[in-house]
């Protein structure tokens, strides 16, 4: 139109380099996965073979996925999350990662309503659990078990309840918070999470520590016995 009425086309590419400076950077931002993504990330350097097909779920802001699949050059990272608008945020981080696929919309309570790789070697979830339904835990399990492949991991992150061990006075505030937040929410007892996912077939491999009271739990396939 410009041209039509003698614009210049100086001014059209201002106008447009205006506009692309105006436009919002859909990347969010979250603190806590800043933070944690490094200490993560040494883990799953350790737990995981060097390359294989990774599902995560409930990828957030994308800070994650971009850092992980940065740090696993040899692995392909499927992100997802049930939230529509965490895809954008989730793309720009990952923007220029050869091995991260466009994250997709999922929601562990429904069917996909996309194609997702499979089988998969690893399934990654870190801090939904607490701030989801109860259902969701075993509706999560019951994905893994179907996807992954006869050697692949669940590995969980967060922060979890255990009888055996002193609850953290920030994680007592935190689930304090989430249960007046949402009476559906709230920090799950790692005994319960363990006994959806034997109901499934899977079992803890091993269980490590993180920083700020939080735990990684890397699950896998039960053996079956010989006499089965």
């Amino acid at each position: 139109m410009d041209a039509a009425h003698g614009g210049s086309t100086d001014f059209g590419h201002h106008h447009s380099l205006e506009s692309e400076r105006m436009t919002p950077d859909p990347r969010q931002h979250s603190p806590s996965a800043e933070r944690n993504r490094v200490p993560i990330l040494a883990q799953l350097q350790r737990v995981l073979p060097p390359t294989g097909i990774a599902l995560e779920i409930a990828s957030g802001t994308g800070q994650h996925a971009a850092h992980f699949a940065a740090g696993l050059p040899g692995w392909l990272w499927q992100p997802t999350d049930a939230e529509p608008l965490a895809l954008a945020s989730i793309d720009a981080w990952c923007d220029g990662l050869a091995n991260v696929l466009p994250a997709v919309h999922l929601d562990v309570l429904a069917a996909p309503s996309v194609s997702l790789p499979a089988p998969v070697d690893a399934v990654f979830c870190a801090n939904m659990l607490h701030i989801a339904p109860w259902s969701t835990c075993l509706a999560l399990m019951q994905l893994a078990a179907h996807g992954l492949s006869p050697e692949g991991r669940l590995v969980l992150y967060g922060p979890y309840l255990e009888e055996e061990v002193p609850t953290a006075p920030g994680n007592l505030a935190f689930d304090a918070d989430l249960r007046e937040r949402n009476p559906a929410w709230g920090l799950r007892r790692r005994a319960d999470v363990l006994a959806q996912a034997h109901a499934v077939g899977l079992r803890l491999r091993e269980r490590v520590a993180m920083p700020a009271n939080n735990l990684l739990l890397v699950l896998e396939r039960t053996v079956p016995s010989s006499d089965a």
